[in-house]
């Protein structure tokens, strides 16, 4: 993960479990003035809009004094939503037994994506996905971004 990235998550992460919120994550892309910092919370009793605008009334207020972002930037504040992107260890691990689509920062046995069925973690560092007939371990290290893959139980 990116310096910047982890320095916004060490900024950040506290401010939105304060609130009582668990923090999933957050993605930066620096694009200049098209600049965002998408910032995703999440909650046993599902994420509403006034829960986003109270998280980014704080979230705002935190970086106009902490300033780790000198450059414009927009700020988005959302749930993670059905295809939520998973970001650490532990969000695959509550995720094994679905179906994820990863994309690696490089090649990996001559492709970057994956769409298959998350089999499970191992050594800590590696998950394991089920990709047509064949199970690939990918370093977590690796990953650029991975999301669920949403499936519709019901009936099944």
């Amino acid at each position: 993960m990116a310096s910047k990235e982890q320095q916004l998550i060490d900024l950040l992460k506290p401010v939105i479990e304060a609130l009582g919120f668990e923090f999933w994550g957050l993605e930066y892309i620096a694009q200049g003035k098209n600049s965002v910092l998408r910032v995703f919370i999440d909650s046993e009793n599902g994420i509403h809009v006034d829960d986003c605008a109270l998280v980014s009334r704080q979230v705002s207020g935190v970086m106009d004094v902490e300033d780790p972002i000198t450059s414009e930037y927009n700020l988005e504040v959302s749930s993670p939503g059905v295809d939520r992107p998973l970001f650490t260890l532990e969000h695959f691990n509550r995720y094994v037994g679905e179906f994820v689509d990863v994309k690696l920062r490089y090649a990996f046995e001559g492709r970057r994506k994956f769409k298959g069925k998350l089999v499970g973690i191992e050594d800590d560092e590696d998950i394991v996905v089920h990709v047509d007939d064949h199970e690939y371990l990918l370093p977590i290290d690796a990953i650029d971004k991975a999301n669920l893959i949403f499936q519709d139980h019901k009936g099944k």
